[in-house]
């Protein structure tokens, strides 16, 4: 085949591939070929002669004992006889490897057919590749696409450049309905390869990711690192809690992200469908860390449990009465959140009330557990 250079080229050039891994993928298309058509088990190796512009392929033959029996049988190509070798070279030694030259023109049609298809299918695979590393870095990202398909079982088909984006019903948030022709965004949760449809991905708007990505496109302290969210935790569509600080101490993280009459935060509570956001300064001390995580409720005090058994982090939360229903949210869904934020079970015990009588309520509605059989 001649001016395979120039073949390269214009397939690195139409595909956006490097040349060096057109020309990795042109001879490993020789080799397969040379594998098909001659023998699958002789072992093949080809290179690229920048003088000529052409391929030059090889059958690399192993010298072997006399009465090896490998010279025997389908495989007695692969190798030649230690006697046999030393007509060509002299010097030839057992273990030594000759070299003996193949021309794919000479097989005829189906030769170059086959070589074609091994052509094709190594620079789909280059192609494939380069989209999965291009994409696989987008991962934890935000993208937006136009919505393609929306199946029976609501899993929505998103357009994303190239790329066949699937965002699953489990990934959308709650009441969420769209149609074809929506521009949606959500992020990169996972890229795959399927031997069948190619490279996919899987979005999700119910990811704190999400929320956290949003966040950094509205408020420049966050996307230029001023602002740093340490922790975020989500009821999709409901509320959401962030934990945020800020390496500059005379800039409000909570100001910042809030804005202005909380024009930046409204923005993205719009986009995740009026999700509330609260927004509390993040602190290296647990209990401090636990007692704003309670907001909007007043804590009195927070007594850390170890248990080292069960490694179970556990925070015991001291409260007046009439902050209890405020510590605990509608349906449980602030005392839920600031357990996801901070990673600690928490109990509630009311002002006045025993250690012990805390510990028999654990049934009740001041158990996290209780509350949400976990």
């Amino acid at each position: 085949m001649e001016n395979i250079l120039d073949i390269i080229d214009s397939i690195a050039s139409e595909k956006g591939l490097s040349q060096e891994n057109v020309k990795e993928a042109i001879k490993t298309s020789f080799i397969q070929t040379a594998k098909r058509i001659i023998n699958p088990t002789f072992a093949f190796e080809a290179d690229i002669d920048d003088e000529t512009k052409g391929v030059k392929l090889r059958q690399v033959i192993t010298v072997i004992a006399d009465d090896a029996p490998e010279l025997q049988g389908d495989q007695a190509g692969a190798y030649m006889s230690i006697t046999e070798a030393r007509e060509i070279d002299g010097e030839a030694e057992i273990g030594d490897q000759l070299q003996m030259e193949h021309d794919i023109e000479t097989y005829g049609r189906s030769a170059f057919a086959t070589l074609h298809r091994e052509i094709e299918f190594h620079i789909q695979r280059l192609v494939e590749n380069d989209l999965y590393d291009k994409y696989k870095s987008k991962i934890n990202q935000i993208v937006s696409g136009r919505v393609t398909r929306v199946d029976g079982e609501q899993n929505t088909t998103i357009e994303i450049d190239e790329i066949r984006a699937v965002l699953p019903m489990k990934n959308r948030i709650k009441g969420e309905k769209f149609k074809v022709g929506d521009v949606v965004s959500a992020i990169v949760r996972r890229v795959q390869v399927d031997k069948n449809t190619g490279i996919g991905m899987e979005l999700s708007r119910t990811s704190p990711k999400f929320l956290e990505e949003l966040l950094a496109l509205e408020v420049p302290e966050i996307k230029d690192g001023i602002v740093i969210i340490e922790k975020s935790a989500r009821i999709p569509g409901e509320r959401a809690k962030i934990a945020l600080y800020t390496i500059r101490p005379q800039i409000d993280p909570i100001g910042a992200t809030v804005g202005v009459r909380g024009v930046r935060i409204n923005a993205v509570s719009e986009e995740l469908c009026g999700e509330n956001i609260d927004c509390i300064e993040y602190s290296a001390s647990p209990e401090l860390f636990i007692s704003r995580a309670m907001s909007p409720a007043i804590i009195s005090s927070v007594v850390i449990v170890e248990d080292g058994e069960n490694e179970e982090k556990k925070a015991i939360i001291t409260l007046p009465s009439d902050q209890k229903s405020k510590a605990i949210g509608k349906s449980g869904i602030n005392i839920r959140l600031a357990s996801m934020l901070t990673g600690y079970t928490i109990e509630l015990k009311e002002q006045g009330e025993s250690a012990t009588t805390a510990e028999e309520k654990k049934d009740g509605i001041g158990s996290l557990e209780a509350l949400f059989g976990n």
